[in-house]
């Protein structure tokens, strides 16, 4: 596709404007050039880099041990697929906690990577690396309610925001990254009345997963929503059975090649 024939790219401030007008936003995960073509052509407005990429491609059985040069090569690697679409990296589980300037630095191999903004996991607490970040000239898109990196700490994956006292330290991490300088924020299994405060409260969109339909935009796993697998969580929803049309493909690749079918005359030179 030619420079002039592609679609506009998604900024920030089409972002912003989107939640003025009320407008929802869509958000995937993305880790593949492929599949980045595949979301931009369909017109999604943000792929999100995440560090998703540990347990649903590479194998592992969480997001913590996925390193900043695995992120790197995904974020290439979407950045290149996607010409449309806002593209956002996570900042995976030890590249930021150490202090603000480890959290600029891994920003900045990130945005040299392709990213357009960087995404990562806390609140108030991570208020001052956000800062960092935003003041070297970096967008940042914040996480709260449930933040993966977290798990262990927060007894796995549990909605965040259940009473009175749990919903205002909610907003508070909410309001602390907007304080920072943070252009927008995922909002993760979070109840739908407190994210329905958040977004109302903020200037900068909310991206929910899990937080009900208050939100100014949406976020799935990528093979969540295409159904890639035999378990999503309970908040995703199939949009597709990528899955098995992906193994009825390759079962009758299988079956034409052990009966001789394939490949034939018109398949050979």
């Amino acid at each position: 596709m030619s420079g002039s024939n592609r679609p506009q790219r998604v900024r920030l401030h089409h972002l912003t404007q989107m939640k003025e007008r009320s407008e929802p936003i869509t958000m995937l995960t993305c880790y593949d050039a492929v599949t980045a073509q595949i979301f931009d052509n369909a017109a999604i407005d943000m792929l999100l880099v995440g560090d998703s990429f540990g347990n649903t491609l590479l194998g592992y059985g969480s997001t913590i041990k996925v390193t900043l040069d695995e992120m790197l090569m995904a974020t290439g690697a979407v950045s290149r697929g996607a010409h449309r679409a806002f593209v956002v990296a996570d900042l995976p589980f030890g590249t930021y906690e150490e202090s603000p300037t480890q959290a600029v630095s891994s920003a900045v191999q990130l945005i040299k990577a392709g990213a357009q903004a960087v995404k990562l996991e806390g609140g108030v607490r991570q208020a001052a690396r956000i800062k960092a970040i935003t003041d070297a000239g970096i967008p940042v898109i914040g996480h709260i309610g449930f933040t993966p990196q977290s798990e262990h700490r927060l007894g796995g994956p549990r909605v965040q925001g259940r009473g009175e006292e749990a919903a205002a330290a909610v907003i508070d991490d909410a309001v602390a990254v907007q304080e920072a300088g943070a252009s927008g924020v995922v909002l993760e299994m979070v109840p739908a009345r407190v994210a329905g405060k958040i977004t109302k409260i903020l200037e900068i969109p909310t991206i929910g997963i899990g937080a009900g339909d208050h939100c100014d935009g949406q976020v799935l796993v990528w093979t969540d929503m295409a159904g890639m697998t035999g378990w999503s969580p309970s908040f995703s929803k199939q949009f597709g059975a990528v899955g098995a049309a992906l193994r009825d493909a390759a079962t009758s690749y299988s079956e034409a090649v052990k009966s001789r079918a394939f490949p034939d005359e018109s398949h050979s030179f």
